[in-house]
């Protein structure tokens, strides 16, 4: 049985320097930048190609700034409330972080984690969460109604897009974290307080 300090149920390589080079060398980079290895990126080196797709992926959607018409707090903020829908440990206590850190607000952080409708947000953030929300917990009931209430605090139809892929992403990678049991880093909970 995997001890408290477990990244997930499942049996990961255990040795970094087993990994081939590329993954060696950006879980280097993420040693540099964040302070940590996420402990998402460690359970996907169970498979290297999906670790490659996965990351590529995360880093074009959360972190790319020229082709996103929203912000990365507002992504994380999406990320959030669709992990809050879904009760996913992991992402919550990640990426409530990140909110924390790009807001300077640890109260909001709570807020996003909890409930995002106790927060004081303007009315695209709102807008942006409720649809966030109900795409999660009730995707078939998404209609043009829902879209033009984004267009009417602002948001343009490719920004539409990016809050869907956003928190489509963050449904697949939460029923990931749940099937394996993916513990987030320890250091999450005691940073940006």
């Amino acid at each position: 049985m995997p001890q408290p300090g477990h990244i997930t149920k499942m049996e990961l390589p255990e040795d970094d320097r087993t990994l081939e080079a590329d993954i060696q060398k950006y879980f280097r980079k993420c040693q540099e930048k964040l302070g940590l290895i996420p402990n998402v990126l460690r359970a996907y080196t169970i498979n290297p190609l999906k670790f490659r797709v996965f990351s590529a992926f995360y880093n074009q959607l959360m972190l790319d700034e020229e082709t996103c018409g929203l912000s990365k707090l507002e992504r994380e903020m999406i990320s959030v409330v669709v992990s809050s829908a879904n009760r996913c440990y992991y992402c919550l206590v990640a990426h409530g972080q990140a909110v924390r850190e790009l807001s300077g607000d640890p109260e909001l952080g709570e807020m996003m984690v909890m409930n995002y409708r106790v927060a004081e947000l303007e009315p695209r953030q709102r807008a942006m969460l409720d649809f966030a929300w109900k795409l999660t917990v009730a995707p078939h009931e998404i209609a043009e109604p829902d879209r033009q209430r984004l267009r009417d605090v602002g948001f343009s139809d490719r920004d539409i897009f990016d809050i869907a892929d956003v928190a489509a992403f963050f449904n697949y990678t939460n029923r990931v974290a749940h099937a394996v049991d993916m513990m987030p880093n320890r250091i999450y909970h005691t940073k940006d307080r």
